[in-house]
């Protein structure tokens, strides 16, 4: 993290908060129309009617309403209870300079794939959007810088995958990722985000294996968007409660759509984690900074007895049936003694036992590595 200057906030669409009044669409022309007369049913032997077609007279006006005036239209609509507006989400490329003295640069990624296992499948587009963050306000600053170049996988994409994100074969046919200007832009860069990391960090680390020393984000797993208020943690949900929509599943503009989403301020402030984990304007961005500062703990319950089954479930904790034992992921220290306290209780029935802990930060968070293997003693 790096010092550099403020920004403003984020510019906000201005809203008519007066309930809508309709009196503008009586001024509006209208063209006549007379419905053309009914056919009789032609007899079988007779030619079949050519059909008869109903002509509208050109209404002019009404085109240049909607082009010119949209806008105004929009907001007219949005201060009505009955109507919610959607905007087409437009890239943003340049925020305001900096004044403050704390910044971080982060990277907002996504990878197009040709599956989903990443031992076996293989990256077709990787997008990056490079960017620094005012950590006082909690908002992006400067310019935005852009990378977003396809690969071919030496493989055959498949027709799902094509019909998913638009890339086909001849697309891609002869790319390949530019690793020289992708380590150029990773430079100084303090934490990489994806809507989803679990998913896109094994593909990009096993393509590009210096991602592996970088802190990584999941914006879809390490924020609560339920506690948000949101119904869904899909992106194009997230968007669509903010107005915005986009054409999804292309790797840049499901960045774009991702940095929009995290400049906003979050609608509930999250309960902090530690003193210095939430800035004054809590945006997404602010949030996801803060918490990769602080390591994350897998809970496994050893051994429980079969009886705790339900328990555990209820709980929230998952199976793990390669490993055979209920876990779960807390966020602090705290949380995890806690945790402790509550197995000892309810799955062991205060006998002593010994649980096994990882201990993961965000060099290692999301991806197939292990962290640090601990033993805590109920």
């Amino acid at each position: 993290m790096r010092p550099a200057n403020a920004s403003a906030p984020l510019p906000k669409y201005p809203v008519n908060n007066d309930q809508l009044d309709f009196a503008f669409v009586a001024d509006l022309p209208t063209a006549p129309v007379t419905p053309p007369k009914r056919i009789a049913r032609a007899k079988a032997t007779q030619p079949t009617a050519a059909p008869v077609q109903a002509t509208l007279q050109p209404v002019p006006q009404l085109s240049k309403v909607v082009m010119d005036d949209a806008e105004s239209m929009a907001r007219a609509l949005e201060a009505h209870p009955d109507y919610r507006v959607m905007r087409r989400l437009v890239p943003r490329l340049q925020w305001p300079q900096p004044q403050a003295q704390r910044v971080c640069t982060v990277v907002v990624l996504d990878t197009e794939t040709t599956g989903l296992d990443a031992s076996k499948e293989k990256i077709i587009e990787l997008a990056l959007l490079k960017v620094q963050v005012d950590l006082d306000t909690g908002l992006p600053v400067g310019e935005v810088t852009v990378y977003d170049e396809l690969e071919d996988p030496g493989i055959p994409i498949p027709k799902e995958i094509e019909k998913i994100t638009g890339i086909n074969s001849a697309m891609v046919a002869g790319k390949q990722l530019d690793e020289g200007r992708i380590a150029a832009l990773m430079q100084g860069v303090d934490l990489v985000i994806a809507h989803n990391a679990g998913f896109d960090r094994p593909f990009v680390e096993s393509r590009l294996p210096h991602f592996n020393q970088l802190a990584w984000a999941c914006s879809f797993a390490d924020i609560s968007w339920k506690d948000q208020g949101r119904s869904s943690a899909k992106l194009e949900s997230l968007a669509q409660a903010m107005g915005y929509f986009y054409d999804a599943h292309r790797a840049e503009m499901d960045c774009h759509a991702l940095l929009a989403v995290l400049a906003a301020a979050l609608p509930v402030t999250p309960a902090p984690i530690a003193a210095d984990l939430v800035t004054p304007s809590s945006t997404g961005l602010a949030w996801l900074i803060g918490k990769a500062q602080h390591p994350t703990y897998r809970l496994q319950a050893t051994n429980a007895p079969f009886d705790a089954k339900d328990k555990l479930k209820a709980r929230g904790y998952r199976w793990n049936a390669e490993q055979k034992v209920w876990h779960t992921r807390l966020d602090s220290p705290h949380a995890l003694q806690e945790e402790c306290a509550w197995l000892k209780e309810n799955a062991y029935h205060q006998r002593s036992a010994v649980v096994q802990v990882e201990k993961l930060d965000a060099q290692v968070r999301y991806s197939n590595r292990p962290g640090e293997t601990l033993y805590q003693q109920l």
